[in-house]
């Protein structure tokens, strides 16, 4: 496998110069299901619970960031990601794969799932972004050499047999910046009020490819990283320095499935 690098760029915005990093191998969006009320409104009622609603949490920033993130970025944040695994659930068990559903558990501060999803035995690390994203990202300060993630080493040992890369649509954080609660710890009306404002919306899902452990360990080796601080395009200002594998290079989802199937 190649990893192709993002093509750098000084750029001068506004008198200033950036470091700007710009995509070199992208690949579509293609929608393959569409989420039905049930799921999403299961997903919403534990985003919220996660965050505006107190009951768990998670924690506010990123390994090696030093933004704090406020309830409303956290909640979308949370909402896409769970999403996500919903979707590969499905789409797994639509093509009769042994697939446990994902948590729904509320933890509390220092606590969370160690695996995103298991199908047919196999542990899966799910990672999302939005229709228009090209980028897996792993935060560095996360991961070792031997592509272990850290925090969970003692736990099980922080090994993952795939990395998988999906997009949502439409952009939930454009949603909840335009009605102004992206930068909020509170949201007037509760629940009822993102209901209204995500509900009305049809939620689509695109599996964009997978990566091996190999892979991983490969990428670490060769120092493939975008670095805090740098941009991303022009704009996206990278708050930790993060692994990366672009949409174009990552592996084949049908290549995966009958993996899955043999394993």
């Amino acid at each position: 496998m190649t990893f192709n690098r993002l093509r750098n760029q000084i750029v001068n915005i506004d008198g200033q110069n950036r470091d700007c990093n710009f995509w070199s191998s992208v690949k579509n969006f293609n929608s393959i299901l569409k989420f039905d009320k049930n799921t999403l409104k299961k997903v919403l009622q534990f985003s919220y619970d996660m965050t505006f609603g107190n009951v768990g949490i998670h924690r506010d920033h990123r390994s090696g960031g030093t933004h704090r993130r406020k309830n409303g970025e956290l909640f979308i944040n949370t909402f896409q990601g769970k999403l996500a695994e919903f979707g590969l659930y499905q789409y797994f068990k639509n093509n009769g794969l042994n697939t446990q559903e994902p948590d729904l558990s509320k933890w509390g501060r220092g606590k969370w799932d160690t695996i995103d999803l298991i199908v047919n035995g196999k542990k899966l690390n799910v990672k999302s972004t939005k229709s228009k994203g090209n980028l897996l990202l792993l935060e560095t300060k996360d991961w070792d050499d031997n592509g272990r993630y850290i925090p969970n080493i003692s736990v099980d040992g922080g090994e993952y047999d795939y990395f998988i890369l999906t997009r949502v649509d439409p952009d939930g954080e454009s949603i909840i910046k335009k009605n102004r609660l992206y930068y909020s710890n509170t949201v007037n009306g509760g629940i009822d009020t993102l209901m209204n404002y995500l509900l009305n919306n049809e939620w689509k899902f695109d599996i964009v490819g997978y990566v091996t452990t190999d892979d991983l360990v490969k990428v670490i080796n060769e120092n493939i990283i975008i670095k805090q601080g740098s941009y991303l395009n022009r704009y996206t200002k990278m708050d930790a320095e993060n692994y990366y594998i672009q949409s174009g290079d990552m592996r084949n989802t049908v290549e995966l499935g009958t993996l899955l199937k043999n394993s």
